[in-house]
């Protein structure tokens, strides 16, 4: 037998995966990953489909086509007020997932200590386990998840490398507010700390509230990587397309990672979205578009026994069930699967030490049909 030194011993497959699974093996409907399931706009593949025809089907430039740089670059200037160059701030990515990794080994080397926020999405951690990094998580707790700062900064020390924030947040659905924002700033102001924010919801923000990006900010845009996602604006998970914007000396030292790990992002599928994206509407109308899925799914919900959490951004409902039973949140999302036929996500997976409140995440970005269907079978639970 050969022996393998796992650097992430105790990490199996993930809990998306193994909710999937046994979804499609029940024929439940699956309202645990975070995908539509509706098509694109068909706009889209015919973009794709010309891109491809016209040629466009060998190497993109590793950072990027130009074309969609710029736009990447207009947007955040138009929405945020905020200058990067899109020849050396804004590099295009293989999804979200791929712009934290790298963003990660860029900068944490072993001992150095990253503040994250729990329940945290699930690639956080081990990355920064695997590069020998250490892992400070900050428990927030239902119903409102909100942020103690005085508490946070009880977690800094003379290792503190990074602070990762992910807002709107997955699986919560809480923002960042003013007040986090500001002490924040005061938090890293005189240090040499460095920010991930995780912002691939920023569109997806409700009841009239106002993304707060950390690039409306100087103070904290000179110290952050910012990681947003096509996937997430254009109904479109699958083409892992996303984007990293930071200041010149950060994205140098991400492009060296990125052009080990992925070099180049698919062509064609880039060409397509900046054609796309030249049309302005593609951001103006997609959270009165969520927030009505939103709105359905919750009236919907109010008819079964569980209790809704608030929910002012994604598109993840999250609820508690102290009226159904005390299980523990996996028991009851197994249970769900196999006796109801309705997946979920037990929100004790985003906790490194998996700490249970009894709540369960639903993702909402589905077909009307599908929601009234899944919630017919959750009200016999």
């Amino acid at each position: 037998m050969i022996s393998i030194h796992s650097k992430l011993p105790g990490t199996g497959t993930t809990i998306f995966t193994v909710m999937s699974k046994l979804a499609e093996e029940h024929q439940a409907i699956n309202l645990s990953q975070g995908f539509p399931d509706y098509d694109c706009d068909p706009k889209l593949i015919e973009f794709v489909n010309e891109a491809m025809k016209s040629g466009q089907n060998q190497y993109a430039p590793m950072t990027g086509l130009p074309i969609l740089r710029e736009l990447v670059a207009q947007k955040v200037n138009d929405l945020y007020n905020a200058n990067y160059h899109p020849d050396t701030e804004v590099t295009i990515t293989a999804g979200g997932t791929q712009a934290i990794f790298t963003a990660l080994t860029a900068c944490i080397n072993p001992g150095d200590e990253v503040i994250i926020f729990e329940p945290a999405y699930d690639s956080y951690a081990p990355t920064i386990k695997m590069l020998g990094g250490l892992v400070k998580p900050y428990q927030m707790a239902p119903p409102n998840y909100e942020i103690d700062w005085n508490m946070v900064k009880k977690l800094f020390s003379a290792n503190t490398k990074m602070i990762i924030l992910n807002s709107p947040h997955n699986p919560t659905g809480s923002i960042l507010s003013e007040t986090d924002i500001q002490e924040l700033i005061k938090l890293t102001r005189n240090t040499d700390i460095l920010i991930l924010s995780d912002e691939v919801y920023e569109h997806l923000i409700y009841d009239e509230r106002k993304h707060l990006s950390i690039a409306l900010y100087p103070e904290l845009r000179e110290r952050s990587f910012i990681i947003a996602s096509f996937g997430k604006l254009l109904h479109a998970t699958g083409w892992k397309t996303g984007y990293c914007i930071a200041p010149e000396p950060l994205t140098k030292e991400f492009r060296k990672i990125h052009q080990f790990n992925v070099f180049s992002v698919n062509t064609p599928m880039q060409a397509a979205i900046a054609r796309y994206l030249r049309d302005a509407e593609v951001y103006n109308g997609l959270s009165s578009f969520f927030q009505q899925k939103r709105d359905k799914f919750r009236d919907l919900l109010q008819n079964t026994r569980f209790d809704l959490l608030p929910c002012s951004g994604s598109y993840f409902q999250c609820v508690t069930y102290s009226r159904i039973s005390d299980e523990k949140d996996t028991e009851l999302a197994i249970r769900l699967i196999k006796d109801f036929r309705v997946a979920s996500i037990p929100v004790s997976a985003f906790y490194l030490h998996n700490t249970d409140h009894h709540v369960l995440r639903f993702c909402f970005a589905k077909k009307q049909e599908t929601l009234e269907k899944a919630v017919e079978r959750l009200i016999t639970l």
